[in-house]
Formats: structure tokens, sequence, C-alpha cells
């Protein structure tokens, strides 16, 4: 996934991070964690639930790393080596409400951080713990909801891109080595509601940001009642077209991954169905998967609004129609505010 407001523009020039660079060999289960030696990173979970009443919500965890140059040494627990911000959100469907909740701190003593050692991430009271079997539990608890979810994955990892890197644009390093893991069957309570359901994660690492010709981008999930998994994405361009460099994946049944270039999809924004600048209703098409779907918000006002000057950005739950059934998330990103990542 791709995620908006979660980089602090630190300047650098004499420090090189590394480079997002095809062939990358990925070692699991270490890469679902840290990687220290890249600027930016987050952990992305998002999802449908229903509790035993046939109540829907979405829920959304993110935590986002990103890393500080080097300046002089200084050995305190509280100097700033990398800051740590996360966002968790709840969309109550069958009530039309959404609420979010975000909060920023750097590791300090042990307030925030990510740790293979640990097999953990967190921001002080918001986790997720890595358990045996790549089960991950999630925990956040805010002044106005709280979940406890435990999501087992039901299909493998999926390496997203060609040759071990998405590439985002032109140019060397202009990329992200991207984790996903499809579908994840969710167990556990929301409020004091006992819920199930579906999720997705996503796990990136990377150095560069966005080409000065791109706005922002739309990113879709999407979790099929025929058990098929699509992730979908386009950079929009500052001239009005769409960058030859979005792309997506195809999962099938049997947890193989294909992909798929630009010029094999198309995503047609609504201009009637809008909640303010952002299109919350979307036309989806995969001619050679056969995919011809309407994605539709489950509630209109899912927009993330971060305090402290950040871009807000949409991202909320959807259902998918047509071809097929299913649900996911949608996130939309520059519509409001300026581009992020820049």
């Amino acid at each position: 996934m791709l995620a908006a407001s979660a980089v602090v523009a630190w300047a650098s020039t004499d420090f090189l991070w590394r480079q997002a660079l095809p062939g990358y060999n990925y070692q699991f289960p270490r890469d679902h964690f840290e990687h220290e030696d890249f600027r930016t990173e987050w952990w992305y979970y998002t999802g449908n639930v229903v509790d035993e009443g046939g109540k829907r919500f979405g829920f959304e965890l993110v935590f986002f790393r990103q890393g500080v140059p080097p300046g002089a040494e200084n050995r305190s627990a509280w100097s700033l080596k990398d800051a740590y911000l996360a966002h968790a959100a709840l969309t109550d469907a069958t009530g039309n409400r959404f609420f979010s909740e975000e909060r920023l701190n750097r590791a300090g003593p042990g307030i925030a951080g990510a740790s293979f050692a640990q097999r953990r991430v967190w921001n002080a009271n918001w986790s997720v713990q890595w358990g045996q079997g790549e089960v991950q539990v999630l925990d956040a608890l805010t002044p106005k909801f709280r979940f406890h979810l435990e999501l087992v994955p039901e299909k493998p990892p999926v390496i997203q891109g060609e040759n071990g890197v998405s590439q985002k644009a032109e140019g060397k390093g202009m990329a992200s080595h991207y984790v996903s893991f499809p579908r994840l069957r969710v167990g556990g309570t929301i409020d004091s509601h006992k819920v199930s359901g579906t999720a997705w994660m996503d796990h990136e690492w990377f150095s560069n940001t966005l080409a000065p010709d791109q706005l922002g981008w739309d990113w879709f999930s999407m979790q099929l009642d025929n058990g098929t998994e699509l992730m979908l994405y386009r950079f929009r361009l500052a001239g009005g077209g769409v960058d030859p460099h979005s792309s997506g994946t195809f999962i099938g049944k049997d947890g193989k991954a294909r992909h798929l270039a630009s010029k094999d999809f198309t995503l047609t924004p609504s201009d009637t169905a809008m909640h303010g600048k952002y299109p919350v209703e979307w036309r989806v098409r995969v001619p050679s998967l056969g995919v011809d779907l309407l994605c539709r918000a489950v509630v209109k006002d899912q927009e993330l609004k971060p305090k402290g000057g950040s871009v807000g950005y949409w991202e909320g739950a959807v259902d998918y129609s047509g071809s097929h059934k299913g649900v996911g998330y949608l996130e939309m990103t520059g519509y409001v505010g300026g581009s992020p990542l820049r």
C-alpha cells in the first residue's frame, strides 16, 4: 500500500539512504520487520468485519517509520533517530460513522519502534505482535474506540511488482520493496462487539519520494467472493494523465501472484458520487481477467485529517459489485492540501 501524510521532510545532503533496487533478496520472517537503512517504511492493516448480529465495521491500523539522517553523536535514549507516526481508524458502516486517531513519537526508551527481535511493531499502546505461523495480533486503544484482533494468513505473503521492486516512477531507486498478506482471517473484538471477517496487510520500505509530476495516487485492495484478490493503483500526473508506472497484482485461489501493468486495467472515478473533492465511486476493469466492477464506499466520509499540518487523505472500507462481489479498501491521496511524500 501507498500512504499519505506519513513523511516529514528531513533535509540531508550528506547522508545516503539505501535504495530500493531490483534483485532484492527477501528473507522472511526478517523482512516483516524494520529496515533502518531505508528512509521510509510502513506497515498497513485494513479490514472488513461483522459482529454476531450483522453489524459491519471497517478498521485501519498503520505504523510509519521515518528515518532521520544521523547528526552529531548523541547516546541519549531520547535522541531522534527515527520518527514513528501511527493512524488508527474505525468505520461504523451500519451507523454511517467514521472515527480516526493519530500519534507521533520518537523511539525514546521503548515508546515506539519496530523490532525483529521482539517480533513487534508499536507506538505507545497501539501494536501488532507477531506469533507462531505469522499470526498477527493488533491492539489499539483510543478515546473513541478500541480493538483487539487476531489475524491469521489464509495465503502466503505476496511480493509486489517485478524483480523484487514495485517501481513507482522512472529512474534508479524510484521504487519500493513491497510485501502483502492479501487475505487474513480476522477474529476478535471491536469495542464490545465480537467480530470476524477478512483483512489485508501491506509492508513497504524505500528511500525516494514521488516524481515531481506525480500529484497523488488511488489504491485499491479487493478480496473477491471467488477466493481471489486484486491490488491496483494509479499515479495521477500534473498534466491530467496517468503515470505508466501504475500497476497491480492479481492473486489466484492458489495464492500465486500475477503482475499487472498499467495497460492491463482501468480505474475510472465517478464525477457525480463525491465526498468533497474525493470520488467515492469507481469503475474497475481488468479485461484479461473478466473483471468489471463497481467500487462504492460504504460510508462517504472516511477522510483522515491529521493534525499539525500533515496532508490529509481518504481511506476507507468499500464494496465491489458487478462481474464479481467482494470487499476491500480504497485510498486516495493528493486531492486536498497538496501532494504527499514531498
